[in-house]
């Protein structure tokens, strides 16, 4: 087990990661559900283990906004504490979309995000997500908690009848 905190550059998962894990997907829990899209909570912390901000899927009425991107639109693109920031969600962040032209995965390159922490692979049910790969191909660590798959699944079990 490392012992980098909440946010640092641990390239395992710790049980600060887990904690903010749970978060994400109690935040998932916070969704109107829907047939067409999953639902997701995501959580963005510094490296110092500050909670930078947090969404979730649908937020504010928006029927196409995704979780991280409900986040990151929290924090101004300037904000030196993003290159040394993990996200955490849920789900794994989207490669492909249909309703907006940035992808989240591209949304957390661009912000300068380092470090994406997620609980469940995103099921080919909507699109063929390769957000995992297309991170760690952009230099991103990447790490999962499969032990969380099941409570990120919650909000979701009508989708996976």
């Amino acid at each position: 087990m490392s012992s980098a905190g909440a946010g640092g550059h641990g390239t395992r998962v710790t049980d600060d990661d887990r904690e903010r894990l749970r978060l994400a997907c109690g935040l998932a829990l916070l969704c109107p559900p829907s047939e067409t899209a999953f639902s997701v909570g995501a959580v963005v912390v510094a490296a110092d283990g500050t909670e930078l901000a947090r969404g979730h899927s649908r937020e504010g009425g928006d029927p196409h906004v995704h979780a991280e991107e409900a986040a990151l639109a929290k924090i101004s693109p300037d904000d030196p504490r993003l290159p040394g920031a993990t996200i955490y969600s849920s789900l794994e962040p989207c490669s492909a979309r249909r309703s907006r032209p940035r992808t989240c995965t591209r949304l957390i390159i661009d912000s300068g995000i380092r470090r994406v922490v997620l609980a469940w692979r995103e099921p080919v049910l909507f699109v063929d997500c390769h957000g995992a790969e297309e991170l760690a191909a952009a230099g991103v660590t990447v790490l999962e908690a499969p032990e969380l798959a099941g409570r990120a699944r919650e909000p979701n079990a009508h989708l996976l009848r």
